[in-house]
């Protein structure tokens, strides 16, 4: 038996590879983190500014804590607030960004990419499902104020939820709760 050939020398092969391998991993990681956060955060304003236009995609972030909101950014120009939140749907959290007028009703709902079923839960996207929400006060909501999601209760709950976190938020920014 050759310790070099049988042993040491398949093992400082395999080490190297690991080490190039992570390296240019890194890399990679490195080069393309920074480009990806910025078109996270363009995409995010262009939506924004695609669900309250009056805003003329001038937003200031608000700090809030409320459950299950992960940011809140209010109008420059005084036109309303555009609130993300999350709650967990069938198949994990179900994203939503809701835009408010200034006097206090919803201008428009967009559900964002998830992983719910794809033909039930992912109809949260759907302009039939998002719609119903616009032109609403921004009072709590239940299952009976909407037209649910068939087959795709959980999807539909997770839906509701983030849009009634998003205006519980709405309502301890601006005073209304």
């Amino acid at each position: 038996m050759k310790l070099w050939e049988d042993f040491l020398r398949p093992v400082v092969t395999l080490v190297v590879i690991c080490v190039v391998t992570s390296a240019l991993l890194a890399y990679t990681n490195g080069v393309t983190a920074p480009i990806i956060e910025e078109n996270t955060i363009r995409i995010a304003n262009e939506t924004r500014t695609a669900l309250l236009p009056e805003a003329e995609g001038a937003f200031t972030e608000v700090e809030v804590d409320v459950e299950n909101v992960t940011e809140a950014y209010a109008a420059d120009n005084g036109a309303g607030y555009v609130i993300s939140a999350a709650a967990k749907g069938y198949g994990g959290d179900v994203p939503v960004m809701v835009a408010f007028s200034a006097d206090g009703e919803i201008v428009a709902v967009k559900f964002l990419d998830n992983d719910e079923t794809p033909g039930l839960g992912q109809k949260v996207k759907d302009a039939a499902f998002q719609d119903q929400f616009a032109g609403r006060a921004a009072s709590e909501m239940t299952l009976s104020d909407i037209d649910g999601l068939s087959g795709a209760t959980f999807s539909t709950n997770g839906a509701l939820n983030g849009v009634n976190a998003a205006i519980k938020a709405y309502q301890t920014i601006t005073g209304e709760g």
